[in-house]
């Protein structure tokens, strides 16, 4: 399995929403990059949470698709489903510019402080909830297909990967179901965030006909959709409990 480094955005002014402080803040992120075990990721968070978001260059499908754009479009999508839910929602960027600190000079460098300052901005939302977008590749099995997600281990971490799990299993993934699952503790983002935080792997860039549904606005906004749907499920039973 290919793994990319996700992109990442906080929801802040345009480039940088603020929060509103709800109970719980939602973060929203668009992976550029790559991390292992994931091609691309972007983050957000539960209702009555702000979401922050961002953003990496990642994975390219057959046709020449950039993982980033895709991982962008959706985190922006998600971003604009939440507003309209009534949840602030935070981007940790919300183009290619990543977030990397003036004295960073080479690459490596600048890598290491824009996912420092990401888990930064991210872990200064109380009580935030954190979406990652990514995409996936498996070039030897272009058979494989179908969206899946990843959790980490804080406190209703697993419950918010089941939820959203299974509302892409109902609208997605149909006849092509996947369980939610622990993420790798050596992905730096998702073990070094306080919150609860999920990895989304929409998809193959490695399928062909996936990639197209990808590419559309329809599939994107559905992805959005049933994403929003788990995390503000994830919210609601949290809150009643």
């Amino acid at each position: 399995m290919r793994s990319r480094r996700p992109k990442q955005a906080v929801f802040r002014r345009e480039s940088e929403v603020r929060l509103t402080p709800f109970p719980h803040d939602a973060l929203a992120c668009a992976e550029r990059g790559s991390a292992p075990g994931c091609a691309a990721r972007g983050q957000l968070g539960p209702a009555k949470r702000s979401p922050a978001a961002g953003e990496d260059g990642g994975a390219g499908s057959p046709d020449g698709g950039v993982e980033s754009d895709l991982n962008l479009a959706i985190t922006r999508r998600l971003r604009d489903v939440l507003l309209f839910l009534g949840r602030d929602t935070v981007l940790t960027r919300t183009g290619e510019d990543a977030i990397y600190s003036p004295e960073a000079v080479t690459l490596r460098e600048k890598k290491v402080s824009d996912l420092k300052n990401r888990v930064a901005l991210i872990n200064s939302k109380p009580e935030a909830v954190l979406i990652s977008i990514h995409q996936n590749s498996m070039p030897d099995h272009p058979s494989v297909h179908g969206a899946q997600v990843f959790y980490n281990g804080a406190v209703s971490g697993p419950r918010l990967g089941e939820t959203v799990q299974a509302a892409l299993n109902g609208a997605v993934n149909a006849g092509n179901g996947k369980n939610a699952k622990a993420i790798d503790s050596t992905i730096y983002l998702m073990k070094n965030v306080q919150c609860p935080a999920i990895l989304v792997e929409c998809g193959f860039l490695s399928n062909r006909t996936e990639t197209g549904q990808l590419l559309t606005g329809g599939y994107q906004l559905k992805l959005a959709v049933c994403i929003a749907a788990g995390f503000l499920q994830h919210d609601t039973e949290g809150a009643s409990a």
